[in-house]
């Protein structure tokens, strides 16, 4: 296993200008800025629960509207971790978690197996939360899911405060991803694949 499990990427489209740096032994600290307040406050919990420092700043068309740079900065983002990660050898791969807010309560089961696959059940009640649209929480784990090549179940086990069904599912998606990138110390120099590779 790399002794720095570091990684930054830059991605520049003719939407967007993002650049993603992250420490996956961090200490929870960020730097966010994305132009689009809630999405700051979400990958903030990624940050502060996954103790991961990360270092997200962006600008993009927000002038159309939030799709092109929340989907851009989670393309960035599962390429930054599947970077900083490498092989995966001597990782636990796999994560869990239910994170409680209130009375919203998310389950996250996440696999680094190097297949891309989402499941998504959240039922979101609102349209928006403050000016963000809820429909690109979707499009923000399906982009991280493609280019970190994980595999990613999110279910809603209850909820009716949309805010508090958000940010539960990034909490449990902090401590799931927090889990699965930890060393293994049973193997720390071998894939977790019964292959021999992810």
């Amino acid at each position: 296993m790399s002794a720095a499990r570091t990684a930054t990427v830059h991605r520049q489209t003719g939407e967007t200008n993002v650049k993603v740096s992250l420490d996956l032994d961090g200490k929870g600290k960020g730097a966010i800025a994305t132009g689009i307040p809630f999405l700051d406050h979400m990958l903030q919990q990624i940050c502060t629960h996954g103790l991961i420092d990360l270092n997200i700043q962006a600008q993009g068309d927000l002038h159309i509207d939030d799709h092109h740079t929340n989907e851009d900065v989670g393309i960035t983002l599962g390429q930054a971790l599947a970077k900083s990660l490498g092989d995966r050898k001597g990782i636990i791969r796999f994560g869990h978690f239910t994170a409680p807010l209130d009375e919203a309560l998310v389950q996250i089961s996440l696999d680094f197996s190097g297949r891309p696959y989402l499941v998504y059940g959240l039922d979101i009640p609102t349209q928006r939360v403050g000016t963000y649209d809820t429909q690109l929480v979707r499009e923000f784990f399906q982009a991280v899911v493609n280019h970190a090549h994980i595999t990613l179940h999110i279910r809603q086990l209850d909820g009716i405060n949309s805010h508090h069904i958000i940010e539960a599912t990034f909490k449990a998606f902090a401590r799931s991803l927090r889990m699965a990138v930890e060393p293994d110390p049973r193997q720390i120099d071998v894939i977790p694949s019964s292959k021999g590779v992810l």
